[in-house]
Formats: C-alpha cells, sequence, structure tokens
C-alpha cells in the first residue's frame, strides 16, 4: 500500500469513498508480493497494482462493487491446467486478494497511518480477511469477529479493534514482532486469539522504515549503488573520510552523505539484519578497520570491492586483527554475482543482484536454464 498512499490519502481527506486491493497471500509463481495493492475512486481512476496487470482488470470491477455494496470480499485468482488465460492469472501462481471499501467511517486511523509512514515512524495495520461462515455475527461471550475488522498497531499503542479482546492482543504481539522484522503476512488465530487454531485469516501490513543501506567510499561506483539501492527501496548513506569527494552534489540520490572516518561511523549507527554494508574503498586504511567493525553487526549482507589480491591481502588483515573464520565467512568479497561487469552502473547491477539472491535465494544462473518454482521465499 506504501505506493499507492499518497493518491488515496487525496481521495481520503477529499471525503470520498475508493476501493481498496490488497494481496494477503500468494502460492506458487505468484506475480507480486502480499501487500502489493491497487485502489480505485468512485469516479474510475485506479492506481497500484496487485498483478502486473494479470487480473486488474477482474480486480477493478470487484472494487466498484465493494463501493456498492459496502462490504469486503476475498477473491482467488489462478490458473487451471486446462485453461490457463480463462482465470486470468497465466503465470502459473495463485493470489489472494482482499478488496474493501475505504473511507473515514471504516478507516479512522488512515491518516495517522500515513503520517507515521511519512515520518519513518513503524506502524502495522491488521485486517480480518476471514471469518468461518458459522462464526460471523456476534458470539455468545458478545464478541463480534467479522471479516473487514481493522486494528492498527504502534509499538507503544494500538487503536481499533478485531472484534475480540483475546485476538486484539495475540495480533498486537505478533503485529509487533513482524514490524520489527520489516514481515508483511498472513497469521491465523482462533475467535479469542488461540494460536493453535486458524478459523480466523489476518492480514498484518507492517510499514517498517526502509532498510538502510551504507555504502562507504565515495568513488563514482558508489554513485551508481547509491542510485541501485534507491532503486530497490533502501535509505542510503554514502560515507567517506575524504570531504572533497563526499558531497551531496556527487552523489544526489543518497539520502544522506556523511563525512567521517567510516568505521567510526559505524559504531555509532544502528544495524539490524536488513541492513547493507558496501564497502567500495578497497583501500587498507579505511576497509580493514571498517570491516573490523562490520563483521560484528548483524547486518544482513556485508560486501567489499577489490580485486582477488586485494581480497587475500584483506583476509590476512583481518585475521591478524583477530577476527574469526566464522566472522570472515559473513563477508562477500569481490563483491556482486559474476555477470561480466566492468561500468560503474554495471557493477552496481551486479551488486544489486547478489542482494536480491541473498535475499531470495536465488541460483544466480539464466531462468532459461532452471526448473521448477521462479519467485523464492525470502530468508530470515
Amino acid at each position: 500500500m506504501r505506493d499507492v498512499l499518497d493518491t488515496i490519502l487525496e481521495w481520503y481527506s477529499a471525503g470520498r469513498t475508493f476501493g481498496l486491493a490488497t494481496v494477503v497471500s500468494t502460492f506458487r509463481s505468484a506475480p507480486r508480493e502480499p501487500g502489493a495493492s491497487m485502489a480505485v475512486s468512485a469516479d474510475g481512476e485506479v492506481v497500484g497494482s496487485v498483478s502486473g496487470g494479470c487480473v486488474e482488470g477482474a480486480v477493478y470491477e470487484t472494487a466498484r462493487q465493494v463501493m456498492e455494496s459496502g462490504r469486503p470480499v476475498l477473491e482467488r485468482y489462478g490458473v487451471s491446467d486446462d485453461d490457463a488465460f480463462a482465470v486470468g492469472l497465466t503465470c502459473g501462481g495463485v493470489l489472494h486478494v482482499f478488496v474493501e471499501p475505504v473511507d473515514r467511517r471504516t478507516f479512522p486511523e488512515l491518516a495517522e497511518v500515513a503520517a507515521a509512514v511519512a515520518g519513518r515512524r513503524p506502524v502495522a495495520v491488521a485486517t480480518v480477511v476471514t471469518v468461518p461462515e458459522a462464526e460471523r455475527g456476534p458470539g455468545a461471550d458478545g464478541t463480534s469477529v467479522a471479516v473487514g475488522g481493522r486494528r492498527v498497531i504502534w509499538p507503544d499503542r494500538a487503536s481499533g479493534t478485531l472484534g475480540a479482546g483475546g485476538l486484539d492482543v495475540a495480533v498486537d504481539d505478533d503485529a509487533r514482532g513482524m514490524l520489527a522484522q520489516g514481515l508483511t503476512g498472513e497469521r491465523h488465530y482462533g475467535r479469542h486469539g488461540e494460536r493453535r487454531m486458524d478459523e480466523v485469516a489476518v492480514f498484518v501490513r507492517s510499514f517498517a522504515p526502509p532498510p538502510r543501506m551504507l555504502v562507504f567510499g565515495a568513488i563514482d561506483f558508489a554513485a551508481a549503488v547509491a542510485r541501485v539501492g534507491k532503486f530497490l527501496g533502501y535509505h542510503v548513506t554514502v560515507c567517506d573520510a575524504r570531504g572533497v569527494f563526499a558531497t551531496r552534489k556527487r552523489f544526489p540520490d543518497a539520502d544522506e552523505v556523511v563525512v567521517r572516518w567510516p568505521h567510526q561511523y559505524l559504531r555509532e549507527t544502528e544495524v539490524d539484519g536488513r541492513t547493507v554494508i558496501c564497502v567500495l574503498t578497497h583501500d587498507p586504511k579505511f576497509d580493514v578497520p571498517l570491516l573490523e567493525v562490520a563483521l560484528r553487526t548483524p547486518a544482513g549482507y556485508i560486501g567489499a570491492m577489490g580485486s582477488r589480491r586485494t581480497h587475500d591481502d584483506r583476509m590476512k588483515r583481518l585475521r591478524e586483527a583477530g577476527l574469526t573464520e566464522g566472522e570472515l565467512g559473513r563477508l562477500r568479497s569481490p563483491i556482486g554475482l559474476d555477470i561480466g561487469a566492468r561500468t560503474p552502473e554495471e557493477t552496481a547491477v551486479s551488486i544489486a543482484a547478489e542482494l536480491t539472491q541473498s535475499r531470495w535465494g536465488g541460483t544466480g544462473m539464466p531462468l532459461s536454464r532452471t526448473e521448477g518454482r521462479i519467485h523464492g521465499t525470502a530468508r530470515p
């Protein structure tokens, strides 16, 4: 929903109702991940996508219908072996898309959610997407879990209800854990939040701050990596000790340009499992002290540029500095996948490819030479 948020906030602020379609679960080679959204205004304007074009027409019609009825629905889109084109999703995957009417009454916290996203403050939106027919309506105990029930969860508070206090508590706990990991997806519970049951499906959309990419070394390769990092959705920082090179003019795509000794900056910077560290200095006086710090952080990806000779010398120096083989084993050096890259832009693509592979686990081979699923599952 992040990519359509600005537009739907304009509709919302103007008091207009719109249909919001969100991918809540996928199977096999689905074209979009959970959380992908498409919105349709009352006058037919469309923003976003749930499938890259395969089923947008059907989703558009469903969005118009839910605006008229006021009732959310969960739709399934897939293929049949006999007639793959009949259903519309020709890639071989399956999408579950939740389509709901949204306005100030149905989603009173939307403006606050948008403000949190704009301010890079974590927030999650939990929505009930399925409830068994036998469980619908008020329960004997007064609970009222219904499709479309929504709760907004911040790290320190929550607003709204999913219809039962126990369910709210369970979802709050899970949503905060998902926020910490930047995860979006479905969770299943009993009517009162029982984790051993799966009658109620709740979709949790995490708006965690973008992961960080820390690029060290103010060179032309760093400028290209900063561009591709921004394109991939990272919050990009370029750092170098040489102020004459580390300038905003040379790195217009970076969110931050920092003039400091790299290892000193990294010691004082928050790093988590989603952080990417790219060491492009290939100068021992910069990169060895920096890698001593980097390889002892929880960063999810640490890569360093340099030739094979530079790599061997770097590893020798790091061993002499006391790093263990386990710590050294985390280093991706020389950085990037082997695609024959030469220019800064090609090298940035090589690094982006390795980042993607480290997240999803692909082989790095041409898809024309592989078999089985195309889309992988995110690694922890």
